[in-house]
């Protein structure tokens, strides 16, 4: 009895007839991968916020290396900026395009990640942060976000520094350096909650310089009188931790006495990290001068006024709101006596 013809079993006949078609497509498939170029993430990206659950960043070793990279880019960015103006703007268009209504972040919420041995930190005085004087009309995107982008790198440091509990040498010192460039970028998010810890949580366990205390409790104090505008707090905390020193006595007494010229000649005498913290209050200080010069004087001369208030007509009119009018010969009109009848 002749059998049928029947299928070949599944296991062979489906095979032989799938399995090249696999083949191929799996060539195909991996022709494809081959050609895909590999994402490139920038060094300062690669880790998140421990906060938000990062675990890699609890380690020294981590740290240390990550601190070394936001190291390196931070002073590749300043070459990058070229001579000593062009990198104050680079520190201030961030300025411009920060949030000053955003609110403080608690220092518990900030880790610092401590810097390595072998790598030195800019002093007040180092040219790496020089003494902003000028802002730029409008920022540049790419200035913005590299500047951006180092200052998440080092909150995330902060953060990884306080889950870790480290407040070593290397904490302090790394908190020094995000303190100086949230300054110098005026981020009060990065550098106020970082004062507050670096004084409150490291220097208990791991005692400052007697330089670096005075330079720290000089910032908070300077950020009490001038940001936030409570002269109460910046007096008290002058008596708490006993600073001596004439050019903070000076600015507060400046404050409170509604002096121009006194807040004027200590702004320049000042180093850039103060100085920038003084431009917190530098238009109010500014409007009640220009509010005083109202009421003494009829008229006085443009180069006068401008030099005065260390701003341009066009400026006071646009930034202060001044109403005056501009006369004959330069001269500045700021009242008219009407004559009597």
């Amino acid at each position: 009895m002749q059998r049928k013809a029947g299928r070949t079993p599944s296991g062979q006949g489906s095979s032989s007839g799938y399995g090249h078609g696999n083949h191929h497509n799996n060539n195909h498939h991996h022709h494809g991968l081959s050609r895909l170029k590999p994402v490139e993430i920038d060094p300062l990206s690669e880790y998140g916020l421990p906060s938000k659950g990062e675990k890699r960043l609890l380690s020294p070793k981590v740290q240390e290396s990550y601190y070394s990279k936001i190291a390196e880019r931070y002073l590749a960015f300043c070459t990058d900026a070229g001579d000593r103006d062009s990198l104050q703007q680079q520190f201030a268009l961030l300025s411009l395009s920060s949030s000053s209504q955003v609110p403080s972040p608690a220092p518990s919420q900030y880790g610092t990640e401590p810097p390595s041995p072998s790598t030195s930190l800019p002093t007040p005085s180092s040219e790496v942060f020089p003494t902003p004087t000028t802002l730029p009309a409008t920022p540049t995107t790419r200035s913005e976000s590299e500047l951006s982008l180092i200052l998440a790198a080092l909150r995330k440091l902060r953060e990884a520094l306080v889950a870790s509990k480290r407040r070593d040498a290397f904490a302090a010192q790394v908190y020094l350096f995000a303190i100086r460039a949230g300054i110098l970028a005026s981020s009060y998010e990065s550098y106020y909650p970082a004062l507050l810890y670096l004084l409150g949580g490291i220097h208990p366990s791991h005692n400052l310089t007697s330089v670096e205390l005075s330079e720290v409790v000089s910032y908070l104090i300077l950020d009490a009188a001038c940001r936030r505008g409570d002269l109460a707090s910046a007096y008290a905390l002058r008596n708490q931790y006993k600073l001596r020193d004439a050019k903070i006595d000076g600015v507060l007494k400046a404050l409170a006495g509604d002096n121009w010229c006194l807040w004027r000649r200590l702004k320049r005498g000042v180093d850039g990290y103060r100085a920038r913290i003084m431009d917190w209050a530098e238009k109010e200080v500014k409007g009640i001068t220009l509010r005083a010069m109202g009421r003494a004087y009829l008229s006085v001369p443009l180069a006068f006024l401008e030099a005065q208030t260390g701003e341009t007509w066009e400026t006071l009119r646009e930034k202060h709101g001044v109403g005056w009018e501009l006369g004959e010969g330069g001269r500045v009109v700021i009242r008219r006596v009407q004559a009597r009848g």
